[in-house]
């Protein structure tokens, strides 16, 4: 079995880091997949239900807390639409 590296780099850094908790995986490991159907390639477009559903997040409070929790935290780098009708940006860090 082949070990999935970006993942086991997340998990080794949020191992010892006290301010994630399992809202913020959820988003992280959604945004991962996302990358991974991309090609593992950055930047990420996709819409916030997309997102928040494939998150299993159903309250926009708490998405929009657990997204710029990992922004600030330097897991992703979040590019907010300047638009309703333009997707964000996301880049997941010290990925490709």
């Amino acid at each position: 079995m082949e070990i999935f590296e970006p993942l086991s780099k997340f998990y080794d850094a949020i191992e010892v880091d006290p301010r994630i908790g399992v809202t913020h995986i959820s988003l992280y490991i959604a945004l991962l997949q996302q990358w991974n159907l991309n090609g593992g390639t950055n930047p990420i477009e996709i819409s916030r239900g997309k997102l928040m559903n494939a998150a299993k997040i159903s309250s926009r409070f708490t998405f929009y807390k657990c997204l710029n929790d990992l922004h600030e935290f330097m897991y992703i780098n979040y590019v907010p639409s300047s638009s309703k009708f333009m997707l964000s940006v996301y880049h997941l860090r010290g990925l490709k």
